[in-house]
């Protein structure tokens, strides 16, 4: 909460310039961070900040250093970008801020005995193992893209290409088996959890490829 009021507080700081510039422009947008809205200001004929927020929900199955997880992936941030238009159209280069709670939860049941660290456990062993993947929560964004109509009143498709880094993920697993007691087999859960850190090292830089529409009023 302190840091969305710090941000419009942010926003709020350039009221001066609002006078000359033109209306802000409202627009919805898909993108790799999910569905979003967002809000635009300019301030000069060539610079503006815009407020968004990301939300999308996905389950899919996939195979994390060889056991089979059903995924529910949650895709949820908050963005604030600054864009300098240094020819005054419609190309742009951006840099800002993300609240990042994108994350994903884990859970497998194994049928059969499954390699977990440096042992191997039996179905009856595990039971269900559960897990949950985050990131860092205040992270970076640099990008470039394009408004069709600039900052110009009106109608606009948007388009934008950048990256967000979110470090290396946080990896958290658990089991219900008869040995997740067991010291043993937490040390092979702590190792577990490092090999899917492995697995999913490159998501540090996570590729934001955007589309939409907004209207500058």
């Amino acid at each position: 909460m302190k840091r969305t009021l710090l941000a419009f507080a942010v926003v709020a700081g350039f009221a001066p310039a609002l006078a000359t510039a033109e209306g802000p422009a409202l627009g919805v947008k898909v993108s790799t961070l999910g569905l979003g809205l967002e809000l635009t200001q300019a301030f000069t004929p060539s610079f503006a900040a815009r407020l968004g927020v990301n939300h999308f929900t996905y389950d899919f199955s996939d195979a994390y250093d060889d056991i089979d997880y059903d995924v529910d992936l949650a895709l949820r941030s908050r963005s604030l970008i600054f864009d300098w238009h240094p020819l005054r159209d419609s190309f742009r280069l951006s840099l800002g801020y993300l609240r990042n709670l994108n994350n994903f939860k884990l859970r497998a049941t194994p049928g059969s005995s499954v390699v977990i660290g440096n042992g191997t456990y039996t179905p009856a062993q595990v039971g269900t193992l559960n897990g949950r993947v985050g990131f860092k929560k205040d992270t970076p964004y640099l990008g470039f893209g394009w408004s069709s109509s600039g900052l110009r009143r009106g109608w606009s498709f948007d388009f934008d290409i950048g990256v967000v880094y979110q470090d290396v993920p946080s990896v958290l697993l658990s089991a219900t088996g008869s040995a997740a007691s067991s010291p043993a087999f937490q040390s092979d859960l702590r190792r577990e959890e490092q090999n899917i850190k492995d697995d999913i090292e490159d998501y540090r830089y996570y590729p934001v490829i955007s589309m939409g529409v907004s209207y500058h009023f």
